[in-house]
C-alpha cells in the first residue's frame, strides 16, 4: 500500500503556509506522477483543491532526497530533509489552487504523536491466528480490538467495526435502520483514541477489509516514530520508550532498513552448503512464518526442490488468484539466530506490493522478543519461550 496521509486542515491556507510567496506550478489535469527519491510513480495523485493543504508524505528516510511532482504539463523539483516541509500551489486549469505540502516521514523534533516525556506499557494478547492484539477506546466510548501491525501504517479499521461498533458516520443511525448505505468516504475523524495511556486526537480512521482474523481493526508502525518499541512475548507486554533499555543481555542487533516507507530486515537461509540473502518486511498481522517473493527467488536462484508441504490458492479482497506452494527451509538466520524447518509460502504471481520484498509474519517473529529502534533504526532480538 501506498504511504499516503491526508489530513484536513481546519486553519485557514494563509496561516499554514508560512512561506511568503509560494511557488505555482500549472496543470490541465488532476493526474500527477510523482518521483520520490528515484521511484516513480506515475499515479500516485490527485489533485483536490478543496483539501488545503494536501499533504504528500514522503517515503521514510534519514537521508536527504529529491521528491519531483510531474502534472500533464509542469513539474517542480524539492529536496526534502528529515523534519522538513514545503508548500506550493499546483493551478488547476488556471482556476483552481491546490494548496500542496511535500513533508517528510521523519516529523520535527518537537512534534511528537504521544507523550514526548512518558514511557507506556501495553498489555496484548497473542492470538490463535499470532495476532498481536490490544484493547483501544475511541471517544471514551467505543472499545475496540486492534492488532500491531509493523507492515501497516496509522489506524484502520474494518467496515464491519465502523458498522457496529463505533459513531463515526454521520447517518449511523440510519444506516442501522436499514434507511441509508454506508459511505465509508464520508466518515467523520475519531476525536480520541486511546491504547495503554497514549493517547491520540483528531484521527483519521481509514477503512479496510484487510485485517487478522477477528479483530476489528490495525495500528502501524508509524506512530511510534522516534520511539523504542519493545514487543515481550514472554510476559505479553508492549513497552513504549524514549530511550533504550539498560539491560539488552542476550539480544543480537540488525538494521532496519525502509523502502516505501515500509520497515525491513535481513534474513538468510542455509540449503544445501549454499546462502540465500534477501530483505523480509516484517509483518506481524500475519500468521504465517515466511512469504518468499517470486521475482526475488528467481533472482537468487533459490531451490524449487524443497520438501513440499501444501499446496493452494488464496484470492486477496479483490478477487485475485495466487498460487502458492508451502515447503519446509532447512535453516533461516535472523539477526543472527537460527531456526530450522521454517515453513515458507512461495508466491508464483508478482508481489502485489508492486515492488521485490519478501515478508517475515508473525508465526516466526513470535519466537522472539524485540525491540524497534524507530530513533537509530536497529532491531533487537533475544529469543523467547515461544522458540522452542
Amino acid at each position: 500500500m501506498k504511504y499516503f496521509l491526508l489530513l484536513i486542515c481546519l486553519l485557514p491556507a494563509g496561516l499554514v503556509f508560512g512561506q511568503s510567496k509560494l511557488p505555482v506550478i500549472k496543470a490541465t489535469s488532476e493526474k500527477v506522477a510523482i518521483n520520490d527519491g528515484g521511484f516513480l510513480d506515475k499515479n500516485a495523485w490527485s489533485l483536490s483543491p478543496k483539501t488545503r493543504p494536501d499533504i504528500y508524505t514522503a517515503d521514510r528516510t534519514r537521508e536527504t532526497k529529491w521528491v519531483t511532482f510531474y502534472t500533464d504539463i509542469d513539474s517542480i523539483r524539492i529536496k526534502v530533509k528529515p523534519g522538513t516541509r514545503y508548500n506550493f500551489v499546483i493551478l488547476l486549469n488556471g482556476k483552481d489552487s491546490c494548496y500542496t505540502q511535500i513533508a517528510s516521514a521523519i516529523p520535527p523534533a518537537d512534534e511528537q504523536q504521544i507523550n514526548p516525556n512518558k514511557s507506556d506499557t501495553i498489555p496484548f494478547k497473542l492470538t490463535a491466528y499470532n495476532a498481536i492484539a490490544v484493547k483501544a477506546v475511541m471517544n471514551d466510548t467505543d472499545t475496540l480490538s486492534l492488532h500491531f501491525d509493523l507492515s501497516s501504517f496509522d489506524f484502520h479499521l474494518t467496515r464491519d467495526a465502523i458498522l457496529n461498533k463505533t459513531k463515526l458516520l454521520p447517518n449511523q443511525a440510519d444506516v442501522l435502520a436499514g434507511k441509508a448505505k454506508p459511505n465509508f468516504n464520508d466518515m467523520s475523524k475519531a476525536l480520541k483514541l486511546q491504547i495503554g495511556t497514549s493517547v491520540w486526537h483528531n484521527l483519521e480512521m481509514l477503512p479496510t477489509n484487510i485485517t487478522s482474523t477477528g479483530m476489528d481493526g490495525r495500528f502501524g508502525w508509524n506512530l511510534f516514530e522516534g520511539k523504542q518499541v519493545e514487543v515481550d512475548y514472554d510476559n505479553n507486554r508492549i513497552i513504549i520508550r524514549n530511550k533504550m533499555p539498560k539491560n539488552l543481555n542476550g539480544y543480537e542487533r540488525s538494521k532496519i532498513g525502509f523502502i516505501h516507507s515500509f520497515p525491513y530486515v535481513t534474513g538468510t537461509f542455509e540449503i544445501d552448503g549454499k546462502k540465500y540473502t534477501g530483505n523480509f518486511s516484517m509483518d506481524t498481522g500475519s500468521e504465517q512464518s515466511l512469504i518468499l517473493d517470486s521475482e526475488w527467488a528467481v533472482k537468487n536462484n533459490f531451490p524449487r526442490d524443497l520438501k513440499l508441504i501444501k499446496s493452494s490458492t488464496i484470492s486477496d479482497p479483490r478477487g485475485v488468484k495466487y498460487e502458492m506452494k508451502i515447503v519446509e527451509t532447512p535453516l533461516f538466520r535472523l539477526n543472527g539466530f537460527p531456526v530450522s524447518n521454517v515453513p515458507a509460502i512461495m508466491l508464483s504471481n508478482k508481489n502485489p506490493m508492486g515492488f521485490e520484498i519478501n515478508y517475515l509474519g508473525n508465526g516466526l517473529l513470535k519466537r522472539f522478543n524485540m525491540i524497534l529502534d524507530f530513533k537509530n533504526d536497529y532491531l533487537y532480538l533475544k529469543p523467547n519461550k515461544l522458540s522452542t
